[in-house]
């Protein structure tokens, strides 16, 4: 039995079709997941595959369950960890853990049993007893997760879960989604950091304007733009002239500058090579270093979203 099957699924806010015939499944077990830009219907299609709001046509069913007939039965199954907190900073990080494990139905010697484990697994137990208000934003956003797992759910929606935490919060998280998936847990994750989908997920959909552009896993999604190759190199005395220069190569589709080094994008990074030592020679300098890259996830993302990148390297519209 697949974990979620969607189904052409809509959503209309008035005039505004925020999603369009939206389908696919996520299998049992893996991580799936979920990128797009800001508007794309990423957050959309999470309040209806969690029962918060109803779609407008189509279906999506959780173990079996439809979400839209018989939501308690499928919410039974799901662990929800929002990207805004829902913690409550006055009270104890131990009756934070008590009243999740209440909303969700856990009885008391399986919710305490459960919240002694996560609070320890999370690194939060010896701070158990104070109040959240004291706890930097990893600490609060790792107990939101510890309460997202308190009833021990077999799918777990996570909404940006690392979003600007601290290398060791980050390390905790990656950490407890790769022992969730051991034990057969699915995670549907949606995430602006490409990287991490690329290490942490066994496949990812890419949604664009309420349409699904790709699913595939990482990898494979690679392979779709092998002409998005690219040489980045460094220069003895500086790149910005040799951006200029090189950037007008009939081989190089796009040049921009990386930091002290020269990104140059070509469907031919063998002869670029050559092209780059030719220059060096030519105007007296020398090539610190190159070294050549396949497209990345991110290339995806940009080239299925219509995103570029200003010469600052940061995506835009």
């Amino acid at each position: 039995m697949h974990a979620i099957v969607v189904n052409g699924l809509e959503k209309r806010f008035g005039e505004i079709l925020a999603l369009d015939h939206v389908s696919f499944t996520v299998e049992t077990g893996e991580v799936f997941g979920y990128l797009g830009p800001n508007g794309a219907g990423k957050t959309t299609t999470i309040r209806i595959l969690t029962g918060i709001t109803s779609p407008s046509g189509g279906s999506a069913t959780i173990f079996g369950s439809d979400i839209v007939r018989d939501t308690i039965q499928a919410r039974r199954n799901m662990g929800i960890v929002y990207e805004t907190s829902n913690i409550y900073d006055d009270i104890t990080a131990w009756q934070n853990m008590m009243f999740a494990g209440e909303l969700y139905h856990v009885g008391k010697e399986d919710r305490e049993s459960r919240g002694k484990e996560l609070l320890e697994v999370f690194g939060l137990w010896d701070r158990r007893a104070s109040r959240v208000k004291g706890f930097s934003k990893g600490m609060k956003r790792r107990l939101t997760l510890a309460m997202g797992l308190i009833n021990d759910p077999k799918l777990l929606f996570l909404d940006e879960p690392t979003s600007g935490l601290d290398v060791q919060s980050n390390l905790i998280i990656r950490d407890v989604l790769r022992s969730l998936t051991e034990r057969g847990v699915t995670v549907f994750l949606t995430t602006h950091n490409i990287e991490e989908a690329n290490q942490t997920c066994d496949r990812v959909a890419i949604i664009n304007r309420g349409r699904i552009a790709a699913i595939d896993s990482p990898e494979r999604l690679k392979k779709t733009i092998q002409s998005v190759q690219s040489v980045e190199v460094a220069f003895e005395h500086g790149g910005a002239q040799a951006l200029s220069a090189l950037s007008g190569l009939p081989m190089v589709s796009e040049a921009r500058k990386v930091g002290d080094k020269v990104r140059l994008y070509t469907e031919d990074p063998g002869g670029l090579l050559r092209e780059i030592v030719s220059y060096a020679d030519s105007h007296q300098d020398r090539v610190v270093s190159a070294t050549t890259f396949g497209p990345t996830l991110e290339d995806v993302f940009i080239r299925l979203t219509g995103l570029r990148r200003p010469k600052d390297g940061r995506e835009e519209p």
